[in-house]
């Protein structure tokens, strides 16, 4: 990708593209998928591929390769794609509300352009709904063979690990888990970053149009500093409010594990899991699940509040321009759909929290797990 913007996407003219392919405003409709900078772009995408592929099976060749090299560069292509439909459809709102704008203040117009300017928008939604399911569909299929990865190196040594409390729960349920929920953090991640390079150079563009921010006043790239600051703001706060609840996850597991295991023993031995006994675990069970509602509890207040101002607050900042007539319906639409695909992708931490929790505290017991291995 680094290459790619240093200069690699002009470099299709080496292989029969037009001079200045790259420097041509590309369509507004669904054909910008196909235009030569897209087509240039696709070309790379698969040579690179292909490149790193050959390049790893030589230094570390192994069964899950190809589901680990070309599994992985499928889903990002996916994740880079989407991001395009979203620019298309960014570019698509400017032209349509400012068309709408033009009609409701001249007292009308044709309504064939409206007719078409919607049958553009659905050709757009179509291509990237569909690669949406496709992609939902190999990513289902990707984390299964991951979990088959890691299923399969655990069973090997099964022998030693056999006597860890909970280590079928760490084979058949935490390997589930993990694969799912870092892929679905990773894919998360790697949209954020590919969102930010889409969306900031058009977010630098539009702060142009929007100078003034409230109680701030005039500053230079103006919505750029708003997002930037209002994304750390949340996310500071939240981990700060946040900070015990990975423990506390760690915790109910254990406490659960132990419960149900001695309900396991206690279906093939008598003298296993008698009442006061499973008083005592279920009690541990009880504490750690009130001391989780508590610090849930502020956690959730706090965030819903700062979800509920984040919704206000991509309007709240062009307030002083609408207020001095600088504003079209259709610049008002686009310069909101841009502002708020940047300021979600720094907000990753503030979305994925409870996510990132969840991993955290798997993640601790397939530690504890592995350092048998060692």
């Amino acid at each position: 990708m680094v290459l790619w913007y240093s200069g690699g996407n002009t470099w299709g003219t080496f292989i029969g593209f037009a001079k200045g392919y790259h420097d041509t405003q590309l369509p507004l409709d669904v054909s910008r998928f196909w235009s030569p900078t897209f087509l240039w772009f696709y070309v790379w995408f698969l040579v690179s591929t292909a490149l790193f592929a050959g390049f790893w099976r030589a230094i570390s060749n192994n069964p899950w390769q190809r589901w680990s090299v070309w599994g992985s560069a499928f889903i990002l292509f996916n994740i880079w794609f989407s991001v395009q439909v979203s620019v298309a459809v960014n570019a698509w709102y400017g032209p349509f509300y400012n068309l709408i704008q033009s009609m409701l203040d001249h007292g009308g117009g044709d309504i064939n352009k409206l007719y078409m300017g919607t049958v553009t928008f659905l050709l757009i939604a179509m291509v990237g709904v569909t690669l949406a399911v496709i992609n939902a569909f190999f990513a289902s299929h990707y984390v299964f063979r991951w979990r088959t990865a890691m299923n399969e190196y655990y069973t090997e040594h099964w022998e030693k690990l056999r006597h860890i409390e909970g280590a079928s729960q760490r084979v058949q349920e935490d390997t589930m888990r993990f694969a799912s929920v870092l892929e679905d953090l990773g894919v998360n991640f790697v949209k954020a970053i590919m969102v930010l390079i889409a969306f900031l150079p058009i977010l630098f563009e539009l702060s142009k149009q929007v100078k003034v921010l409230p109680i701030v006043g005039e500053i230079d790239h103006s919505l750029v500093w708003a997002a930037i600051v209002w994304a750390v703001f949340g996310t500071v706060l939240l981990m700060v409010v946040g900070i015990k609840l990975p423990g506390l996850q760690f915790n109910n597991q254990k406490v659960e594990a132990a419960y149900r295991k001695e309900l396991v023993y206690g279906e093939d031995h008598e003298e296993r899991a008698q009442p006061k006994t499973l008083r005592e675990l279920f009690t541990s069970v009880r504490l750690n699940y009130f001391r989780l509602y508590l610090h849930y509890s502020y956690f959730n207040l706090v965030s819903i509040w700062y979800i509920q101002l984040d919704i206000l607050y991509s309007l709240v900042v062009l307030f002083p321009s609408i207020a001095a007539g600088k504003m079209t319906l259709g610049l008002i639409t686009q310069i909101g759909n841009v502002f708020d695909k940047v300021r979600e992708s720094f907000q990753y931490l503030i979305s994925s929290w409870k996510t990132i929790i969840e991993l955290l505290s798997i993640y601790k017991r397939l530690r504890i797990f592995e350092k048998i291995l060692d």
